[in-house]
C-alpha cells in the first residue's frame, strides 16, 4: 500500500487574479508578474491532469489512478464515474470574480454543461472583503432580469463580509461571486461549466470583453434562494452533501492526529501551520491524498489548521488493515 501522494499543482492564468500564490504559499509561478488566479491543486479532467510526484506511482496522472486502481487508493462503495468526482483548488482573487451561476443537474443536461456544487473556505481576506451569495431579500425573477440588461445585477446580489476560517456552501443554482483581496480553498464538484452575469464591465486577459451567459444564467438561478448566510460548523464537520464531505481540523501545538483510520480514503489541505506526516513535512497550501487502509499520524508543533476532504460513500465499506 502506498504513502500519502502528492501532486503537482497546475496555475490558471485570470484576469481576476493575483501574486498570493507565490507570496504566501512559496508557489514558483509560471510568468513573473502575470496574475494567477488559481491553483488546480486536484484535477482529473480530459485537458488537465495532476500528476503524482514521488513514489510509487510518480508520474502516474489522477485518471490512471482513478481508473487502473481506484480500490487500491480510493476504496469502495465509490461513483462510477469515469473521472475522479472533485476538484480542488486554491483561488487568490486579486479583484472580484464575474457574477455567475452553476447549472443544477437537470439543467446542465439541457444546456449541454455539467452540474456543479462547490464550497469555500476562507485562507486569507484583506479588511473589508466580501462575497456575494444568493439574491437580496424580494428580487424577483423579473426585476433581476431587468437589472442583467441595465447593467446593476451586482446590486441585487446578497453581500457577506468575511474573514480567515468562514466558509460557505456554492450549491448549484446560487447566484455568486467571489470579492477582491480573498485567497479561498475551493471543493467542487468536478466540472468547470460556469454561467456569468456580470463581470464588472472589464475585459478579458485578451482585451476583450469576457462573454456573458444571461440567458442560460436565468435559467439555472435559484429565484427562492435570498440572503444565505457563512455556513456554521458542527463540531468537525463543514459541509456533508451528495457530492462531498469536508471537515476541518484544528490541532493545537503537540497535538496528533490519525488520518485514513474510517476506512477511506483522503485528501488532506493544510490551510495554515505547519504538519508533520511520518518524515515528511507539509506547510500552509500543501495538499495530499491518504489512500484507503494507509493510517498515518500528523503531528503539529506549532499548531495547524487542515481541511478533511472525502467522498460520501455509495455503499457500506468493508473493513481495511492499515499496512502502509
Amino acid at each position: 500500500m502506498p504513502e500519502v501522494i502528492t501532486f503537482k499543482p497546475l496555475y490558471m492564468e485570470r484576469v481576476w487574479g493575483g501574486r498570493k500564490l507565490e507570496t504566501h504559499y512559496g508557489r514558483h509561478l509560471p510568468d513573473e508578474g502575470k496574475p494567477f488566479g488559481e491553483s488546480w491543486e486536484v484535477v482529473d479532467r480530459e485537458g488537465e491532469q495532476s500528476v503524482v510526484e514521488g513514489g510509487e506511482f510518480a508520474g502516474k496522472s489522477l485518471h490512471e489512478l482513478w481508473s487502473s486502481h481506484r480500490e487500491q487508493i480510493f476504496g469502495w462503495g465509490l461513483p462510477s464515474s469515469e473521472r475522479f468526482p472533485l476538484l480542488l483548488k486554491i483561488l487568490d482573487a486579486g479583484e472580484r470574480l464575474s457574477v455567475q451561476v452553476h447549472p443544477p443537474a437537470d439543467v446542465a443536461r439541457h444546456l449541454g454543461g455539467e452540474p456543479k456544487t462547490e464550497m469555500w473556505y476562507v485562507a486569507h481576506a484583506d479588511p473589508g472583503a466580501e462575497i456575494f451569495a444568493g439574491l437580496c431579500a424580494g428580487v424577483t425573477r423579473e426585476a433581476f432580469e431587468r437589472g442583467s440588461r441595465e447593467g446593476i445585477a451586482a446590486s441585487q446580489v446578497h453581500r457577506i463580509a468575511v474573514s480567515p476560517g468562514d466558509f460557505i456552501f456554492i450549491p448549484s443554482g446560487r447566484l455568486h461571486a467571489i470579492g477582491g483581496g480573498l485567497v479561498i480553498f475551493e471543493v467542487q464538484e468536478n466540472s468547470d461549466t460556469t454561467y456569468r452575469v456580470y463581470d464588472w464591465g472589464r475585459d478579458g486577459l485578451d482585451g476583450v470583453p469576457r462573454e456573458l451567459h444571461v440567458s442560460e444564467s436565468m435559467q439555472c438561478i435559484d429565484f427562492t434562494d435570498y440572503e444565505p448566510g457563512p455556513g456554521v460548523a458542527k463540531g468537525d464537520l463543514l459541509v456533508n452533501c451528495p457530492q462531498f464531505r469536508v471537515e476541518r481540523w484544528k490541532l493545537t501545538a503537540g497535538e496528533g492526529r490519525v488520518a485514513g483510520r474510517n476506512g477511506r480514503f483522503a485528501l488532506l489541505a493544510v490551510v495554515d501551520g505547519l504538519l508533520r506526516c511520518g518524515e515528511r513535512n507539509f506547510a500552509a497550501g500543501d495538499f495530499f491524498l491518504v489512500p484507503v487502509g494507509c493510517e498515518v499520524n500528523l503531528v503539529t508543533d506549532e499548531g495547524a489548521i487542515l481541511l478533511h476532504v472525502t467522498l460520501p460513500p455509495t455503499q457500506e465499506a468493508p473493513s481495511f488493515s492499515p499496512d502502509c
